[in-house]
């Protein structure tokens, strides 16, 4: 966990995509009582739009692609830990970052590394949450924020926020509705932990 301190806790965001959570967590961090600042916005592909979304607000981007190295993960995570601390992080919270992480990584930032997925987690990990959460027949779906373990989806969970699954609801109505549940949720979520001391 974060030391308490009196300055806010440098958080960065990883994103593969449009990061509409990593939108979510820097409109959050502007608020005068919030006790972190995003000081990075991070991505794996230099098409993702969030990048564009990050510049408009203010905040410092980087891609490090993967592409560019190949098969050679722990030279990726290498170059994006490089990236971190250079830019003085202190917690990382993964938003819409679609890479499996090593144990390198993840080590690394053991206890002080994010996630948010989109359901009740122990239930769906991994991928196709809504459609298997629809198949189920379950009367609830949602989303989780959780610490970032070896496991997949399966480190200690900060929080969560539920959504009732209508009967007639389709896995991208229902995507929808758990969007929004997260952009709620995360938030949240990290402001607690950044405000918790060791």
């Amino acid at each position: 966990m974060p030391t308490a301190r009196t300055g806010r806790v440098r958080v960065a965001v990883l994103i593969s995509g449009a990061g509409s959570n990593m939108a979510a967590l820097v409109d959050a961090a502007g608020e005068s009582d919030a006790p972190y600042e995003v000081v990075l916005v991070l991505s794996n592909k230099a098409e993702a739009g969030g990048l564009t979304v990050a510049e408009a607000k203010g905040v410092p981007t980087a891609i490090v692609d993967h592409a560019a190295f190949g098969k050679d993960r722990a030279a990726h995570e290498q170059a994006i830990q490089t990236v971190l601390e250079a830019h003085h992080v202190e917690v990382v919270a993964l938003a819409g970052y679609m890479r499996l992480l090593t144990p390198f990584l993840v080590g690394r930032w053991a206890g002080r590394m994010l996630n948010i997925h989109p359901s009740l987690l122990p239930k769906y990990p991994g991928l196709d949450t809504h459609a298997r959460a629809i198949a189920a027949g379950d009367a609830e779906a949602g989303c989780t924020v959780h610490l970032v373990t070896e496991g997949v989806d399966d480190g200690p969970v900060l929080g969560q926020a539920v959504v009732p699954v209508q009967p007639d609801d389709t896995p991208a109505a229902l995507a929808q509705r758990v969007l929004a549940a997260e952009h709620q949720l995360y938030p949240q979520a990290l402001a607690r932990f950044c405000r918790t001391p060791d």
